[in-house]
């Protein structure tokens, strides 16, 4: 990666700035979700035991590769995508304000069917941790570590919970260029780890 930054004319300071943020946003992210999504299933036995059992289910069926089962595998498995999410949303890699500036003239954008205006030169930004935590859209518990929320029937509820959990990645042009990358390593990892 250094010889391609070196080889596209980076100047030193650059590089040292690039090579830290691929540090931080490709690898310590990723493993924040990990260790975060681990921590929150053993210290939640009855998600635990419902992973576990998906994931025998799976294998007794056949349906995981080996040595190492296949994102199209894992993707497939609907309590394990909900461990996914709910990690993420319990515990957001990513917690800064990440504030973006409104162009000079000012930016308008529809939300809910409403047009918001944001005025030239504001800076924007969002609290991960009060977002994801909000019991207007998550429920009561949203404090709380529980999966079996993104396995509700409610199609209207889960939209709106889908959208607010895809802030986590970013949004527009400042979305998380890795994100394909790191949902395959969370799809593989709970797998491997429990199998």
């Amino acid at each position: 990666m250094m010889a391609s930054f070196i080889a596209h004319g980076l100047s030193e300071t650059d590089l040292v700035a690039e090579s830290l943020l691929q540090i931080l946003a490709g690898a310590d992210t990723s493993a924040t979700a990990i260790r975060a999504t681990i921590l929150h299933l053993i210290t939640h036995p009855l998600a635990y035991r419902a992973l576990q059992a998906e994931i025998d289910k799976h294998a007794h069926e056949g349906l995981i590769s080996s040595p190492v089962i296949k994102d199209a595998e894992a993707s497939s498995m609907r309590y394990l995508q909900a461990v996914i999410k709910e990690g993420l949303r319990i515990w957001p890699p990513v917690t800064g304000l990440l504030s973006k500036q409104s162009p000079a003239g000012g930016d308008e954008f529809d939300m809910d069917g409403q047009k918001i205006f944001i005025p030239g030169d504001t800076s924007v930004g969002y609290c991960a941790w009060g977002v994801h935590r909000n019991k207007e859209i998550f429920g009561p518990d949203a404090d709380m570590f529980r999966p079996e929320r993104w396995l509700t029937e409610d199609s209207a509820k889960l939209a709106v919970m889908n959208r607010i959990a895809e802030l986590i990645w970013g949004y527009g042009k400042y979305q998380c260029l890795g994100r394909p990358v790191a949902l395959m390593e969370l799809n593989k990892v709970f797998v491997e780890v429990c199998h």
